[in-house]
């Protein structure tokens, strides 16, 4: 095999390089197609992600064929915020049998960043990529959009490439039962009773939705491990990719009085655009949401994270849910572990992240 390592720029390559994933997930006979949408304008430095933000991609090839990809970010406001020197590998893919190419290719991105000043790469949990954490346990079914579908043998790969665990994370499913729905109608109603209004994002005076939003969770998102800050702009791009799937009805903002303490991001079901073999049926338990949840300090422990959550789970459940997602939670986030058991949820899958310290 001669491997050969480069850095595709122009937007041809970078497409090919997004569709790339296309090639490693064919296998399944359910997945999400490639993010184009959202990972394309990223790579070509279109709109307002790219700010204080260097990038380079890079493929391992042998011959005409793409054997690996990877994405080098060197995020100037992750490391200012958390005082890290710390570099991204992100959008990492990779075929089978390519232990060797990966090598040379993790290689190449970890020098480029270590020239750039990191002193580590961490590989997913990126959201400006939407990468977010590697699976190890649920590989057959198909998971919310976004969370990762990778396959068995690419914690090898990484292992191979120097790479350790950094942390763990779960993932929680729901059942719909009618025992929930009064739950959660309960927990809605007690929200309001303890001076909270819950607003869908809809109704939002859209002069307001996006500064109160980002305001609001960036403060309740303020000391969660590897958050990115995110910027007005970059959440004005994110709410408008969103909102035809009906994301602006299932999010929401908590107001008490006028003060926003607590915010929401629900994006409904869209196992719709998954590709799925010949003859596969997606099964209830497979048509799932995406969920982030924060809360204001001052706010915290008065019922309102569990009516603002209740909230959407309602909304998902008019519209025909028979089965809910709380979605990725730290380890060791109990405070939010507790939250989701309270709705109902159980763990249903696993996921890490991985580090790769350059001084070892």
């Amino acid at each position: 095999m001669a491997v050969r390592i480069e850095t595709p720029e122009g937007r041809d390559d970078l497409i090919e390089f997004v569709l790339f994933h296309d090639s490693v997930y064919e296998y399944r006979s359910a997945r999400f197609p490639a993010n184009l949408v959202v990972q394309l304008p990223f790579l070509l430095g279109e709109g307002a992600s790219l700010q204080g933000r260097k990038l380079r991609a890079f493929i391992a090839r042998d011959g005409g064929k793409i054997l690996a990809r990877a994405l080098a970010v060197w995020d100037e406001r992750y490391n200012r915020y958390w005082n890290e020197r710390l570099g991204h590998l992100t959008m990492f893919e990779a075929m089978p049998g390519t232990r060797e190419a990966v090598k040379q290719m993790i290689d190449a991105a970890c020098e480029w960043l270590r020239q750039q000043g990191a002193e580590a790469a961490r590989s997913s949990y990126y959201f400006p990529t939407m990468d977010v954490s590697y699976v190890i346990d649920e590989y057959e079914a198909l998971p919310p959009i976004l969370l990762r579908q990778n396959p068995p043998y690419y914690h090898a790969l990484l292992k191979d490439a120097g790479f350790e665990t950094e942390k763990g994370l779960v993932d929680y499913k729901i059942e719909v039962t009618p025992q929930l729905i009064a739950r959660y109608e309960s927990a809605l109603e007690a929200g309001r009773r303890a001076g909270f209004a819950i607003v869908p994002l809809k109704d939002v005076p859209a002069a307001r939705r996006v500064k109160e939003f980002t305001a609001t969770n960036n403060e309740a998102f303020k000391r969660h491990w590897g958050y990115i800050m995110a910027t007005k702009e970059e959440n004005a791009e994110l709410f408008e990719i969103l909102a035809p799937g009906g994301a602006l009805e299932t999010s929401v903002l908590a107001y008490r009085g006028d003060d926003p303490v607590g915010a929401l991001l629900v994006v409904p079901d869209m196992s719709s655009g998954a590709t799925l073999s010949a003859g596969r049926e997606l099964k209830d338990s497979e048509k799932l949401n995406m969920l982030g949840i924060g809360v204001l300090e001052r706010a915290r422990g008065q019922g309102v994270n569990l009516a603002m959550a209740s909230y959407a789970y309602l909304e998902l459940i008019r519209r025909g849910a028979k089965y809910l997602s709380y979605t990725l939670v730290l380890d060791d986030n109990w405070p939010s572990r507790r939250t989701a058991v309270k709705l109902g949820a159980s763990v249903c899958a696993n996921y890490l992240v991985y580090r790769r310290n350059f001084r070892v």
